[in-house]
């Protein structure tokens, strides 16, 4: 068995039993444990047990090659632990009350969930080297989670001035909406720090997502009091962080809540995010209800709202811009769904071809 993390409170045995979860023998039935998903990296799946016991599982065959399902940081599953096995086996995934998911960067049409059953998305990025587009992709899928929404701007120790600092905070305001909190955070700033953790209430989850290095391992040491994630320093030339996180954990923090450090993650394809959308583009969702057609795409189309909003200047050109990009993304992936499942059900037949006499008529 590999090491576990420091703060794990028990580790399975040598053959992969773990506390609480008594062997099977002379063919006696399997004992069935429900656990949670603690952690993900390149090996095996973490799973701690209700006991507090943890062990490395594999999936069963049936969950692999049946639903093609895996388990994620944050499922719960149903374990067992059968006599001379390394390894528990997860025979089951509970049903998930949200999840985050984007589009699989290596399908054509199909989602990929990265975490499930949690209570808070906490967007996080460097207020020194902000990116509004992303920004904005990130809160289309933190809002299609359905659960509570934050951004956190990171490394204000490191702007320009004050001057700038306020500007691009006000520029973050204004884009995720008036019921979106948005903290500005420094290392240097116990305040600041203080302020972030009083989002995490006690017997909470909260998942952390961001791009590589805008600093959400160092936030997660901040958070917990300790040095409970690998961090890198900025680049001298840049002021940028380094990719130091590949796996994903949930780390308990001292106050009775947990976090989960995410990977950065470069490709943010939508999957299924029309509310998402109009919780994100919460101004433009508005406008839309007071065009004259009710399927009005905003191009075009007489009586338009929206395009009435931006030509008056009341609404910006980028940011619809934007909202017109991530909805056409949402619509061909729809559309290539339902080929997919066209494809699936209506299989193409190959017509056989008459078989030749092998004797030939004489003449």
């Amino acid at each position: 068995m590999e090491a576990v993390p420091a703060w794990c409170c028990a580790v399975c045995g040598g053959r992969g039993a773990a506390a609480g979860v008594p062997p099977a023998a002379g063919g006696a039935t399997l004992v069935t444990v429900r656990g949670e998903v603690v952690k993900l990296d390149r090996g095996y799946p973490l799973v701690r047990l209700e006991d507090g016991a943890l062990l490395r599982a594999e999936h069963a065959i049936a969950l692999v090659k049946g639903a093609q399902e895996r388990a994620v940081i944050g499922d719960e599953v149903l374990v067992q632990v059968p006599e001379e096995h390394d390894k528990a086996i997860i025979e089951e995934i509970l049903p998930r009350r949200c999840t985050f998911t984007r589009k699989d960067p290596t399908e054509r049409a199909l989602p990929q969930v990265l975490a499930a059953n949690f209570d808070q998305v906490i967007v996080a990025q460097p207020i020194n080297d902000v990116n509004l587009r992303r920004l904005e992709r990130e809160l289309v899928l933190a809002f299609e989670t359905g659960a509570a929404v934050a951004v956190v701007l990171t490394k204000a120790d490191l702007a320009a001035d004050e001057q700038q600092a306020a500007e691009v905070e006000r520029q973050v305001r204004a884009l995720a909406g008036p019921d979106v909190p948005v903290l500005v955070m420094s290392a240097a700033n116990p305040v600041s720090v203080e302020a972030v953790r009083a989002r995490l209430s006690p017997g909470t989850m909260t998942v952390l997502i961001g791009r590589s290095g805008v600093g959400k391992s160092s936030l997660v040491n901040l958070l917990a009091g300790s040095q409970v994630q690998q961090t890198q320093t900025v680049r001298e030339g840049d002021g940028k962080g380094r990719h130091t996180t590949v796996s994903r954990e949930i780390i308990p923090l001292p106050n009775g809540a947990r976090v989960v450090d995410m990977p950065g993650v470069r490709g943010l394809g939508l999957w299924e995010a029309e509310g998402g959308l109009d919780a994100a583009f919460a101004d433009i969702a508005a406008l839309a209800e007071q065009c004259r057609f009710r399927d009005c795409r905003h191009q075009q189309e007489p009586g338009c709202a929206v395009r009435a909003a931006v030509e008056a200047g009341e609404l910006s050109p980028q940011r619809f811009a934007s909202y017109q990009t991530l909805v056409q993304e949402t619509r061909t992936l729809k559309q290539r769904r339902e080929e997919a499942r066209w494809m699936q059900k209506e299989q193409p037949k190959i017509a056989k071809r008459p078989k030749k006499s092998k004797s030939r008529a004489r003449r």
